[in-house]
């Protein structure tokens, strides 16, 4: 798909033009007044479409007509979600070029415009036999031109990590993850579980022990002259999580190859992060394993030991991830960086407390969070801030060893947000737990179903702010 930039879209010649109408107000395409409006009494609720015939009256084909909804409470994230399905609906009549005329938007559209239309486009089906052509090869439309350029690098890594985290666990195994990392053309190191072994990783190696899959823990390293900061970025990697011994239902594992959504994000990051050139030091570590049962694996009661030399007492061999996130976050804590932020399908609780709507975030540092919740706002995503009371540790008390891995039901996503803090040491930390919108079982607002890209966008526009 290619997005033009042009003065005028309405006299240009396409398939299709498209065009909006607000509640109670009328489009600038009469011939759509005329017939959408007046004669079959469209309202323009937000994402409603009328499509129009024109006969060989206009220069396009047919005109689409989206709903923005009430013009006061229209805002970037409401026309990201009605450009999606607008641009679905051209998509579904086989709309070739494209041409969109936004009038009444009270803001640069520029950015949504160009997420929603990429996301429109995307579709995952590389397994499928019969492969459906539909898509549209040209989009003219009114906005910024540079804006437009630096989002469609952000869609692309955002598309990047999709694909990603939707190929099965067969395809996306750790080391399929460090073959793809070593191609991003980056400072790459990838340690293999004899050198993980050496720098003491403990707890991340246990996670490991029950799969044939040899694990990997991968640091890559984008930098740049003068860097303002240094900043890490710490993705989970479970390829794919079976709960090992403490074993999940079978329901509980069909969409468990999106457990390394973390490191997805992560590597979507990396991919495009040449490109965007932002002025910041970046480290990108993914600590990339499968929990399996095999006949070697950790078990609950066994005592593991991190890299930082805290003990750990496995109450539960389903809560894997924290253990891999401890060593990475002690490793990147080594690099003395200015900033560790880490992305996680993390726990179910965080699910049950924000549902889909909303990832969850915590850290030690206030302002490092208020920052990413912002930037997660701007850029239409949505950060809500749990609380990291040390009151929460005490459910992860150990009789025998430094902690436990898990704690009381009550409270799940904070006590996993204590238990990663620590291994964190004095450096600003933000922790987000993606695990309820990373991936949709699903069509949720403007995302199909599967695999959301969860972080991508936000952490792009957070480093290119710094």
């Amino acid at each position: 798909m290619e997005i033009r930039i042009i003065e005028n879209t309405q006299n240009q010649e396409c398939d299709v033009l498209i065009v909006n109408k607000f509640e109670n107000e009328n489009t600038i395409s009469e011939i759509a007044n005329k017939y959408a409006v007046e004669e079959d009494k469209f309202e323009g609720k937000l994402g409603e479409t009328y499509i129009l015939p024109t006969y060989g009256q206009e220069k396009h084909r047919k005109i689409i007509v989206i709903g923005f909804g009430k013009k006061e409470e229209f805002n970037p994230n409401k026309l990201r979600e009605a450009i999606v399905k607008a641009t679905k609906k051209a998509i579904s009549i086989e709309a070739k070029t494209v041409a969109f005329k936004l009038e009444g938007v009270e803001f640069d559209y520029s950015e949504q415009f160009t997420f929603a239309v990429k996301i429109a486009d995307y579709k995952f089906d590389k397994y499928k036999s019969e492969k459906k052509d539909k898509k549209i090869d040209l989009i003219y439309v009114e906005a910024c031109e540079h804006i437009v350029r630096k989002a469609e690098k952000i869609a692309d890594a955002m598309a990047f990590t999709r694909n990603l985290a939707n190929e099965p666990a067969q395809f996306a195994t750790p080391s399929e993850l460090a073959s793809i990392a070593c191609d991003l053309g980056l400072e790459t190191i990838i340690y293999s579980k004899d050198e993980c072994e050496k720098m003491g990783m403990g707890a991340f190696l246990a996670v490991g022990r029950g799969s044939s899959e040899e694990p990997k823990f991968i640091h890559m390293k984008y930098t740049c002259e003068n860097p303002k900061k240094r900043i890490a970025l710490v993705g989970k990697g479970i390829t794919f999580d079976s709960g090992g011994l403490d074993i999940k239902p079978a329901s509980s594992m069909l969409t468990m190859k999106d457990d390394m959504s973390g490191a997805a994000c992560v590597l979507g990051v990396m991919s495009i992060i040449k490109e965007l050139a932002p002025q910041v030091e970046v480290h990108g570590i993914i600590a990339a394993c499968e929990n399996m049962p095999g006949c070697s694996a950790y078990k609950p009661g066994d005592i593991l030991t991190a890299k930082n030399g805290k003990t750990i007492e496995v109450d539960n061999t389903d809560a894997e991830g924290r253990l891999t996130l401890a060593d990475a976050l002690c490793y990147a804590s080594e690099l003395k960086v200015d900033e560790v932020i880490d992305l996680a399908t993390l726990t179910g609780a965080c699910m049950v407390a924000l549902g889909t709507q909303a990832a969850g975030i915590m850290g030690n540092d206030s302002e490092l969070v208020k920052n990413l919740i912002l930037t997660a706002e701007n850029s239409g995503e949505r950060f809500w801030e749990l609380p990291l009371w040390e009151e929460y540790a005490d459910s992860l008390k150990s009789d025998i060893a430094d902690m436990k891995n898990t704690g009381s039901r009550w409270g799940g996503a904070s006590t996993a947000g204590i238990f990663l803090k620590k291994f964190v040491k004095d450096i600003k930390w933000a922790h987000i737990d993606i695990a309820g919108v990373a991936f949709f079982e699903n069509a949720h607002k403007e995302l199909g179903k599967g695999a959301s890209g969860a972080g991508v966008r936000t952490l792009l526009k957070y480093l290119l702010e710094q």
